[in-house]
């Protein structure tokens, strides 16, 4: 559960590097360098989720294959992008678009619901 919530503060981290700055009024007339710079900034505090996440989940026990890892990280890169766009963006979740995140989910449980025949779990053949 830790893997996971480390996941989801990552990728709120990541959300707003990336797409904060569509809507950040104090960044309006900007370079484009300093908005990139702005977006590393934030991005950095997605890394320091983002790894120690990555190793507990797969080193330390908690048991997630390197793929489950990723496809884990991408549902949750979507749920919390959905977040924004509705709150920050304004926009609204279309049924196409509900339907592409509950095949996402669906590939997460695929993901993790079956242990794969022969594989390395939590970096150990």
């Amino acid at each position: 559960m830790k893997t996971i919530a480390l996941l989801f503060a990552s990728n709120v981290f990541m959300t707003l590097a990336w797409y904060g700055h569509l809507k950040w009024k104090f960044l309006e007339g900007k370079s484009l360098a300093f908005v990139i710079l702005i977006s590393w900034l934030i991005a950095f505090f997605e890394y320091c989720l983002m790894v120690p996440a990555n190793r507990i989940g797969y080193d330390n026990g908690a048991g997630f294959t390197g793929y489950q890892l990723k496809i884990i990280q991408e549902a949750i890169t979507l749920t919390v992008f959905i977040g924004f766009a509705w709150l920050v963006l304004k926009e609204r979740l279309t049924w196409n678009y509900a339907v592409s995140l509950a095949l996402i989910l669906l590939a997460v449980w695929f993901a993790v619901a079956f242990k794969p025949a022969g594989a390395a779990v939590g970096g150990h053949p």
